[in-house]
């Protein structure tokens, strides 16, 4: 099991359920270090200040808050932490919503809370009665030095803990000048074309689908050149056309659509024949 970065009790009402909070992804990208291309030694990052050039150490390095306008607020060592959060240790429940009433937006990162060793009944009653009633939790909880808003939902028997963005970290839609639908008026047809080819584009969440194939090939090309190979060949991508015709662009999409589809179900009597 990944190490727990947390550990503590959720409050549910006056039960409290002993938990421990584990990382629920793990990035895949591919990284790179920045090397001296004469002797392919590993370039260090240095500390210079910019009005006079020396090298600092780290006892000279100082916190400040940008003013705007070159001002800044400098902030001596102990300053912020008289202002941290306390940690009490709890992810305190407020209030059970439903999952479709919180906009995706609003998710952060995404951990496992697992149940220690004496919570396994209490933490089973709060993931069956979450099941049960399609709700998620909201609560809060400090995390090192900062507090987080979090929802709390059970997923395949674990709870899932997401941070979330504060309602002003997101942009409002104000802000992005898009038109809405009474503006641009799509007529009926366009509309049921258009819901027609949504429908026979659907189907079931399956994400072992979709691949980052960018980074597949990224990699490929890395163990090749490792060996002693080069570039491979990548085919360019077509040019995308701009849409003239949206009616068109509809019908002819619905037709490839229709076409995927059939294609795809006689494959599969195909295989149920073979």
């Amino acid at each position: 099991m990944p190490r727990a970065i947390w550990s503590g009790t959720v409050s549910f009402g006056l039960v409290n359920v002993g938990v421990k909070l584990v990382t629920a992804t793990s990035p895949k990208d591919v990284r790179f270090h920045q090397l001296h291309a004469a002797d392919g030694a590993r370039v260090r990052q240095r500390r210079v200040c910019s009005l006079d050039g020396a090298e600092l150490e780290a006892a000279e390095i100082v916190k400040g808050y940008d003013l705007g306008g070159e001002r800044f607020v400098v902030v001596e060592p102990g300053e912020l932490e008289a202002l941290d959060p306390e940690g009490d240790r709890m992810i305190a429940i407020e209030e059970f919503v439903d999952l479709a009433a919180i906009d995706p937006l609003y998710f952060e990162h995404s951990y496992y809370l697992v149940p220690d060793e004496r919570a396994t009944k209490a933490y089973a009653l709060l993931v069956e009665a979450m099941s049960r009633t399609a709700k998620v939790a909201l609560g809060s909880f400090v995390l090192r030095t900062k507090q987080y808003w979090v929802t709390l939902r059970p997923h395949d028997g674990v709870l899932v803990l997401a941070t979330m963005y504060y309602s002003d970290e997101i942009v409002p839609l104000a802000e992005l000048g898009v038109p809405g639908v009474a503006k641009t008026a799509p007529s009926e047809r366009e509309l049921a074309m258009a819901t027609q080819l949504v429908e026979s584009l659907s189907g079931g969440f399956d994400p072992s689908r979709y691949r980052d194939e960018h980074r597949e090939r990224v990699l490929a090309f890395l163990a090749a050149k490792a060996e002693g190979g080069g570039l491979p060949s990548v085919a360019a991508p077509a040019p995308v056309a701009p849409v003239v015709d949206l009616m068109a662009a509809l019908e002819a999409s619905l037709a490839a659509a229709r076409h995927r589809s059939g294609a795809g179900e006689a494959e599969g009597r195909a295989v149920e024949s073979a």
